[in-house]
């Protein structure tokens, strides 16, 4: 096994070094349309023979669309489709309770919450909240802790959410969570706060579950061309996260991007869900497959700080009125 990965290193290539880890297990993934990260990971992790894969999404005709495709490739493969809308938290517990009911799935090995939207126009949900806090944080948030059960019930579960760099523009902003009902939004603050909160979620599961045998990562995947982005008008919407970057003195408001395929941009997936290097660092947050380098990476310390972790779960616990005391 290779023991260094980087920025080119292929979701492919981490499949094949990690197939005996991969081989038999069941992986739930959230967001798996065609076009996704969420699609290319799964149809790579099929190449190694798991056990089960498990498709959610909120379009279930898309998500069909990736079962064939990996029937397709690996017709050995079974996969379950899960309908999952992030918008709204009834929803969710209904996919939960479904998920719960599975006899036949006693235990979850991996679950890998990688759906999610960015820089959206300022949007409420059904229940009140501002739409990228309430998809990318609260709805993953709500649903991985009402499946934590089957979760636990793995040999050596993990939990992988999948944040970004992009935690830069916004810590969790309790004091103004919602922006003031949009009277003030930033599209890439909203998205900063949503990837912060996905950084600290996964570093609470490690702190109150690590006892249990969980692992949980965040990781940024890198700047990838997929179906996220189909809504901003590049010409309008990057100068304008460029100025935002300038103004909060981030090195990248005068650099360039540096795209990634989407088999690069999937390599950390399979590395925070598989590789065995990470089992003594429960709650870290990596990037280019490895754990990020504060030093020399973008690690923001509002994202990986313990006492906003837990300030962000209990505000979490309220806002979708269940508490979860592990």
């Amino acid at each position: 096994m290779s023991a260094q990965y980087n920025f080119h290193t292929t979701g492919s290539e981490l499949v094949r070094d990690l197939a005996t880890a991969i081989k038999d297990k069941v992986i739930l993934t959230t967001g798996v349309s065609p076009g996704g990260l969420g699609a290319e990971f799964v149809t790579a992790l099929a190449a190694a023979n798991p056990s089960l894969l498990i498709l959610a999404g909120r379009n279930t005709t898309k998500v069909q669309q990736t079962a064939d495709a990996i029937a397709q490739a690996h017709p050995g493969v079974k996969t379950r489709l899960l309908r999952l809308d992030l918008t709204s938290l009834s929803a969710v517990r209904e996919a939960a309770a479904e998920v719960n009911a599975w006899d036949d799935v006693p235990a979850i090995d991996v679950l890998v919450n990688n759906a999610g939207i960015m820089a959206v126009e300022h949007a409420v949900t059904e229940d009140g909240f501002e739409s990228q806090f309430a998809v990318n944080h609260l709805a993953h948030f709500l649903f991985t802790n009402l499946i934590m059960g089957k979760v636990l019930a793995a040999a050596k579960p993990r939990v992988v959410n999948v944040s970004s760099d992009g935690h830069r523009m916004s810590g969790i902003r309790f004091g103004d969570l919602d922006f003031r009902g949009g009277e003030n939004y930033n599209k890439w603050h909203a998205y900063g706060q949503s990837k912060t909160a996905n950084m600290l979620m996964a570093l609470s599961l490690a702190e109150k579950l690590g006892k249990k045998g969980l692992r949980a990562y965040s990781l940024h995947p890198g700047v990838i061309g997929t179906n996220l982005g189909n809504h901003l008008d590049w010409s309008v919407d990057i100068p304008g996260m460029h100025a935002e970057d300038q103004v909060l003195g981030n090195k990248e408001g005068w650099e360039e991007f540096k795209f990634k395929t989407t088999d690069q941009g999937i390599a950390t997936h399979v590395f925070a869900a598989f590789h065995p290097s990470l089992e003594d660092h429960n709650g870290a947050y990596l990037q280019d497959s490895h754990i990020a380098d504060p030093w020399t990476e973008t690690v923001k310390p509002w994202a990986t700080s313990s006492i906003e972790a837990e300030r962000l779960w209990k505000l979490s616990e309220k806002l979708v009125g269940q508490e979860f005391a592990y």
